[in-house]
Order: C-alpha cells, then sequence, then structure tokens
C-alpha cells in the first residue's frame, strides 16, 4: 500500500469505535414489548382479564409496599452475591447463561437437587448453588477464560460442578455447556475476554446491552416468528440486565440510563402466578394439556402465546399500579421479581395452582 492510499480497514475500526459516521437511528428499543402486544392482539388461545388485571395491580402494588420490594431484595436473596465488583458481574453472567429448563416431572426426593451449605436446593436456586459450590471448590466457573481452555475446564469437571444429590441430572447439560464455551469464545474473540467490557460497550443503556447480547451470542438469540412476523422474547438477555440492576442497586455496572424499557421475563412460573390471579385465562384445549403436564414444543403457538400474552399482562399491570399510584417505584422487572418469589412461596405453602407450562428449551 503507498502512503497516499485509504486504509479503509483501519477507518472501518475509527469508525466503530468512536462512532464517526455511523447512522443515529436514536435510542436503541428491544422491540420485545411491540412483540408481546403483536402477539397479545392476535392470541386467540390465551386472553387478559382486563377487570381482574385491576384488581390484581391493587393487590400486587399493597403487597410489595408492604414487603418493601425494591432492587435491594435481590441481594437478600441468602445465595445472591453480596459484592459490588467485577466477581459479581461474572457471577451474574454465568447464571443468567445457564439460567434455563430445570423443570422436573420426578418428586423432590428424586429430582435434579444439589447439596450446598445444609441444604438441598432445586430449580433456579439449585443453579446458583452449583456456581457458588464450584467457587467454595476453587473451581473458577465464573470466569470465561477456563470455559474455552477445554484442557483443564473439561466437560468431566463441568459435569462434577452441576452434580447432583439425588439421581437425575440437570436437564440439558450438554446444551448448557455448548453455552459456556460459545459465550467464552465470543467474549474472548469480541471483547477482550471480558463481561465488564461488554457492558461497558452497551453505554449505559439497558436495551442496547439486551441487543448485543442477542446479536452477538446465539445462546440469547431467543426470538422465533408468530403469525408470519418475526418476534422478540430475548427473557434471558433481558434477565441479565435486570439482575445487574438489582444487584448493584442501579449504580456501578448496574446503572442504566432506560431500565424500564425491560419487560418481564417470559418463563414458567410467572405465567402460573398470572393465571392464579385470574389475569391470564387459557382456551379449554390448552388448558387441559397444561393440567396433563403434557410437553408444548418449543415455537408451537401455544407456547408462543403464552410467552407473550405474559409480557403484555405485566406491562398492563405496571401501568394499573402507575395509575393507582404515580409516584410508585415499580417497573415490570421488580412486578416480575415479585411474582416469581409469590409463586414459589404459594408453592412451597402448599396453595393449589395450575401446573406451570412444559416446555424443554434454552431460551427459559
Amino acid at each position: 500500500m503507498s502512503d497516499d492510499e485509504v486504509d479503509h480497514e483501519l477507518l472501518d475500526l475509527l469508525r466503530k469505535r468512536f462512532g464517526i459516521g455511523i447512522r443515529n437511528d436514536g435510542p436503541p428499543e428491544t422491540n420485545v414489548l411491540e412483540s408481546a402486544e403483536f402477539i397479545y392482539d392476535n392470541s386467540i388461545d390465551v386472553a387478559l382479564d382486563m377487570r381482574s388485571t385491576k384488581v390484581a395491580a391493587q393487590s400486587v402494588l399493597d403487597e410489595m409496599e408492604k414487603r418493601k420490594y425494591s432492587t435491594k431484595t435481590w441481594s437478600s436473596h441468602e445465595l445472591h452475591p453480596k459484592a459490588k465488583d467485577e466477581s459479581t458481574v461474572n457471577f451474574i453472567f454465568t447464571m443468567d447463561l445457564l439460567n434455563f429448563s430445570f423443570w422436573s416431572e420426578k418428586s423432590e426426593d428424586e429430582r435434579f437437587a444439589v447439596e450446598y451449605k445444609e441444604k438441598k436446593w432445586t430449580g433456579y436456586w439449585g443453579l446458583v448453588a452449583v456456581l457458588q459450590r464450584a467457587l467454595d471448590e476453587d473451581i473458577p466457573i465464573t470466569s470465561p477464560e477456563s470455559w474455552i481452555d477445554e484442557e483443564k475446564c473439561t466437560d468431566e469437571v463441568l459435569r462434577k460442578v452441576f452434580r447432583s444429590a439425588n439421581e437425575e441430572e440437570p436437564p440439558m447439560l450438554e446444551e448448557r455447556i455448548r453455552c459456556l464455551r460459545e459465550a467464552g469464545r465470543v467474549l474472548d474473540e469480541e471483547f477482550d475476554g471480558s463481561v465488564v467490557t461488554l457492558i461497558e460497550d452497551a453505554k449505559n443503556s439497558a436495551a442496547g446491552l439486551v441487543n448485543l447480547l442477542a446479536e452477538k451470542f446465539t445462546c440469547f438469540a431467543d426470538e422465533g416468528t408468530f403469525e408470519r412476523k418475526h418476534v422478540r422474547f430475548l427473557k434471558r438477555a433481558q434477565i441479565f440486565v435486570a439482575d445487574l440492576w438489582a444487584a448493584f442497586d442501579g449504580e456501578g455496572y448496574g446503572a442504566f440510563n432506560d431500565i424500564d424499557k425491560i419487560t418481564m421475563f417470559a418463563d414458567y412460573r410467572v405465567p402460573q402466578m398470572l393465571h392464579s390471579l385470574g389475569v391470564m385465562w387459557f382456551c379449554p384445549s390448552l388448558e387441559a394439556k397444561i393440567r396433563r403436564l403434557d410437553v408444548i414444543e418449543s415455537g408451537h403457538t401455544w407456547e408462543m402465546q403464552i410467552r407473550g400474552c405474559s409480557i403484555w399482562a405485566v406491562e398492563l399491570l405496571r401501568r394499573e399500579i402507575l395509575a393507582l399510584k404515580p409516584d410508585a417505584k415499580v417497573n415490570a422487572i421488580l412486578i416480575d421479581f415479585f411474582l416469581y418469589d409469590l409463586a414459589k412461596e404459594r408453592e412451597k405453602e402448599g396453595v393449589e395452582a395450575i401446573p406451570h407450562h412444559r416446555t424443554r428449551s434454552i431460551w427459559y
């Protein structure tokens, strides 16, 4: 190359790094809420009851205020990390990278469970216990660089990390290992091997970070097609942002200037709770399938209607709560966290409820 020739690769790198010449389409948007509204508008098997939504909004507001529910509630759980540093960032990223499909058809005495601190943990808390136990055993399970070191971090080591107190292994273990390997490679190639760099590249935008995760990591690209329209759910990408926000109390690594763009996280438990509150209803054939504990395939129209309508239902709850109390410190994230905790509490107390729907998927 002569001295007067333009180095286009260098120019492109500078443009991307400093935003030179890049078209500004306005603040980032995830389009998750728009997708949910479209699904709700076109749903024929899942419905929302507006009157019950108003009643539920008052009940949820009252209970959240009674419990002083806030971001600090997240850190109060005994297994969640307490430090406000990079170690917690890495812990949360690992946790939400692997946070999917822990439901089991087996009894509590037979299902996948984790022994940690003289207790047995299942479901989501089983995953958190897995990570804490591994760190206690000096296994660097939350270090991205270790995920791509297949000589030290072998599949056998990872199976040891996920060992169960019962005979049942964790569901989809191979998929979890693949997620770790992929995420390690992407972080190494795109973000200097650092989750912090990934967060910094989003420039304090919650929506921007969600989009970055979906764009760069296939295991976060939770999307599909409903009625010939591309729709997005992005459950685990959004919950990563939400967990950061909650763990750091909206400061430091958890500081986002558009946190209210995050919707609820379309999974199993919140739809179950919405049904218990009378907010969500299923057509007879779908309800029968759920009550029989039959599996609904990932991407099936029923599954997508449940997820989309759940997101829209929580958005309606949020709006009703703010109509009741305009200065309420509430958003879709806190409502989701609260409904999830409430569902688990009621289950522990033996309160009767419709079973959660069964779908095996890496998306939730």
